[in-house]
């Protein structure tokens, strides 16, 4: 999730990190339940008692509009106190679930470590708490119910969401129409592109390069139907077609404008997250972002004319078209939580009260993750905000798969496309997609997956 005060890193380093931060969490299988036992270990729901929450939101607004979403709960539940801890990251969580003294509710604003999380028990397996409360998860869209749980243990439940479309600035694209295809859209991003005379980029139709922002392959290769892992969790990169589509797209656009006009026009480029963003100041006709842009675009170019459209999908595959990339915050019941039963309550209630997630969405900017959230009337949002919306619930749309060592294998794949692919150093793909392969499932046989 995206916000002014978070992920001031690109995105490229961020992932990295969380997939560092995944590998390195240290933590061993243990009892998915407090104590190992029945579900929901320390004082019961109806008790009185205190819990302690932490979260990683610290802008003050986001501080709010947390104690806003948590006020309902309190109404609900008079008898539990919450004691919300804010700026919290994962290696504070993990840290305080190894030494034995978690607090009674974590979240993550990364999916990336829901695979280790659930392997190891550190967050508890939420399957019978679900259960006892005949919780029906299809309130939730499938690609949400994939990434909070691995190999059949749900550690997680998701508060709010992210989804991925494209955005485009009405002026520069002179009446086209969004493109629907990835055909459309290289022929339309050739056709808005301005050069200076020496051939740089003045004004980019698109830019397909990986360092651009949220052009990494997780929103981008997504669209071509990559499939990741194979079905028995190993990498498939070398024997996935979408792989080698995506990635031939990607070289012809960036060989059109020129790998050196592309490293200049990606050194020209401001912070992600402030008014020198190149599509908020015109530079670039058509980009993939995330819902959190409208909230940007009104408080940073308010003064820009744009629209949003699902991102477009290759020829043949238009069927897919609507759909994109989700993912989102989680939030769980660590090992060793004091109070799990009113934790499990806690968490219950935020992920599922229609009240609670459009209130939260509405302050942050951010998609809120059940289905009747979504068509809420109580949903205070700008008109651009609906392809999310749309994009989100579509049942097309997908996520990385979870795995023990995070999204190391996105960033293995990340850093093969811009180290070598869009310089022109790989001679042979094939040759070079099996060694990524190898290196994959490397990583993946030493994280145990």
């Amino acid at each position: 999730m995206r916000t002014s005060t978070r992920h001031r890193t690109t995105p490229a380093a961020h992932r990295l990190t969380a997939a560092l931060a995944a590998a390195g969490l240290g933590l061993t299988p243990a009892a998915c339940t407090a104590g190992g036992g029945a579900p929901g270990g320390g004082p019961k729901a109806g008790e009185k008692q205190t819990i302690e929450v932490w979260h990683g939101w610290s802008a003050p607004h986001e501080v709010k509009a947390f104690q806003d979403a948590v006020a309902g709960f309190h109404k609900a539940h008079p008898n539990i106190t919450v004691k919300l801890v804010k700026d919290q990251t994962d290696d504070r969580i993990s840290n305080a679930i190894r030494s034995g003294n978690p607090p009674d509710v974590v979240s993550s604003f990364t999916t990336d470590s829901v695979g280790q999380w659930c392997r190891s028990g550190a967050w508890q397996n939420l399957s019978p708490y679900i259960a006892k409360s005949k919780l029906d998860l299809d309130q939730f869209p499938k690609a949400v119910q994939q990434y909070t749980q691995y190999k059949g243990v749900r550690c997680a439940m998701p508060l709010l969401a992210d989804a991925y479309g494209l955005y485009y600035n009405k002026a520069l694209m002179k009446g086209a129409q969004p493109p629907k295809t990835f055909t459309e859209l290289t022929a339309l991003a050739k056709r808005l592109t301005v050069r200076a005379p020496d051939g740089t980029i003045k004004v980019a139709g698109f830019m397909p390069s990986v360092q651009y922002y949220e052009h990494v392959p997780q929103h981008i290769a997504t669209q071509f139907g990559i499939r990741w892992l194979t079905p028995d969790g190993h990498a498939g990169y070398a024997a996935d077609p979408a792989v080698k589509a995506y990635l031939k797209w990607n070289k012809s656009l960036i060989d059109w404008y020129g790998y050196d006009n592309v490293k200049k026009f990606l050194r020209s480029m401001g912070q992600e997250f402030e008014s020198s963003n190149p599509f908020e100041q015109g530079k670039v006709a058509m980009a993939v972002d995330g819902e959190w842009r409208t909230t940007f675009m009104k408080k940073e170019a308010p003064k820009v004319d744009y629209g949003t459209a699902p991102a477009p999908v290759p020829e043949g595959q238009e069927a897919r078209y609507g759909s994109g990339f989700v993912a989102g915050t989680v939030i769980g019941v660590p090992r060793g939580a004091k109070h799990a039963q009113a934790a499990w309550e806690f968490v219950k209630y935020l992920t599922t009260d229609t009240t609670a997630l459009v209130t939260f969405a509405n302050a942050l900017g951010n998609v809120p993750s059940t289905i009747a959230s979504l068509s809420s009337p109580d949903l205070k949002l700008p008109p651009q905000f609906q392809t999310f919306l749309s994009v989100f619930k579509n049942p097309n749309s997908t996520t990385t798969p979870p795995t023990p060592n995070g999204n190391d294998y996105v960033v293995k794949f990340q850093q093969f496309v811009q180290d070598r692919w869009e310089p022109g150093k790989v001679s042979d793909l094939d040759a070079a997609l099996k060694e990524l392969d190898a290196k994959v499932d490397d990583s993946l046989k030493l994280a145990g997956g």
